[in-house]
């Protein structure tokens, strides 16, 4: 089913960058596999499945090409640390000249369970600092996005910053994987402006 939907892996990306798809996520090895980096690892699926290698330096952050539902799409990893990841947004954004219409943002969500996704065509940051810092540099919060569940805080008494920080246990990490497979099959619909379709078809 991932092949079919995936049509145009083996086609080389040609032409000018027709969206952006950032992940996002902390840089360095002590935050992998840290539910802050839900971003990171869905971009992750999206490479993986487009062949497509994130490792050029460039947009203060990690990037590579791929064609994806038909379009030439620019892979973005901010290596500004979550707070700043704003920066290399509107950076890839100015150079492409993309209006936030044609930026797709991967990202944690505390509210949603591991495994669930939540789709949006724009919206507040939500108090997600990547967000807003995103929203505060573009100035506009009308890019669609991809929340990925990674569980809500054990109990209250828990710091917010050591729950996001922290690491999947070995169920968790399935369900996220499961997770990122979905939402890189809804990225595809939304590159090609089905995002009501991605929606219906991946939400939840």
């Amino acid at each position: 089913m991932l092949k079919n939907l995936f049509s145009s892996v083996s086609r080389p990306p040609v032409g000018p960058v027709e969206f952006l798809i950032v992940g996002l996520g902390n840089p360095g090895r002590e935050y992998e596999n840290t539910r802050h980096n839900a971003g990171f690892m869905a971009l992750d699926a999206i490479a993986e499945k487009t062949n497509a290698r994130v490792d050029r330096l460039k947009f203060k952050g990690l990037c590579g090409e791929c064609m994806l539902g038909g379009k030439k799409v620019l892979l973005l990893k901010p290596s500004t640390f979550m707070n700043l990841s704003g920066q290399s947004v509107q950076e890839a954004m100015a150079f492409y000249k993309l209006p936030p219409e044609k930026v797709l943002v991967l990202f944690d969500d505390i509210s949603l369970e591991p495994g669930h996704i939540r789709i949006r065509r724009k919206g507040s940051d939500g108090g997600h600092n990547g967000i807003k810092n995103i929203i505060y540099l573009s100035g506009k919060d009308t890019f669609p996005r991809i929340k990925i569940g990674v569980g809500k805080k054990p109990n209250p008494g828990w710091d917010l910053a050591d729950w996001v920080l922290s690491r999947f246990t070995p169920d968790e990490q399935k369900a996220l994987g499961e997770a990122c497979d979905r939402a890189a099959q809804a990225a595809e619909l939304i590159v090609q402006g089905k995002i009501d379709e991605a929606m219906n078809r991946f939400q939840g």
